[in-house]
């Protein structure tokens, strides 16, 4: 089974706000990360991987440059070594707290703002990262682990989704 670590968090403090890097960060069951602006429904918290992140750069040819980091892509959390494709339903441990993958994160607009090509590179099947729906309160932190919690039934998604 694939094991990971979160590389990098951040919080996005207003819609189209500056995402502002942290160490940790407590989320809260339904709703989201405390402090970002998404909050309830099924995009409480988002999730792009790193090895993803690189392709990308490297696909418009921009791999390595300093001006493009993942800070970019305006997720919340950077992760390496845990696939994310077609992960739909699927639970993930973060350290303490699981979160549910509710569906692929399609890139917008902001990634062509960011570099020219970049949305049309991200389409690519989960390109674009995961959103998912937060079931434990607790604490994540840069350098947690995370795996795929294969340990119970994963519950169905709108189950923990405020209506």
């Amino acid at each position: 089974m694939p094991h990971g670590v979160i590389e990098q968090i951040w919080l996005k403090r207003a819609k189209r706000g500056p995402m502002d890097p942290v160490q940790s960060a407590r989320v809260r069951t339904q709703r989201g990360l405390v402090g970002n602006a998404n909050q309830g429904g099924r995009r409480q918290i988002t999730l792009i991987e790193a090895e993803r992140w690189a392709e990308h750069l490297a696909a418009v040819g921009r791999d390595g440059d300093p001006t493009l980091g993942p800070i970019r892509r305006r997720a919340n959390v950077l992760v390496r070594g845990i696939p994310l494709v077609n992960a739909r339903g699927r639970v993930l441990r973060i350290g303490a707290v699981r979160v549910q993958i509710a569906g692929e994160t399609k890139p917008c607009h902001q990634m062509d703002e960011v570099f020219p090509g970049l949305q049309a590179v991200m389409k690519s099947a989960w390109g674009g990262g995961a959103f998912a729906i937060i079931l434990d309160d607790g604490e994540i932190a840069v350098g947690d682990p995370i795996s795929w919690d294969e340990s119970s039934e994963p519950p169905s998604l709108f189950d923990h989704v405020p209506a």
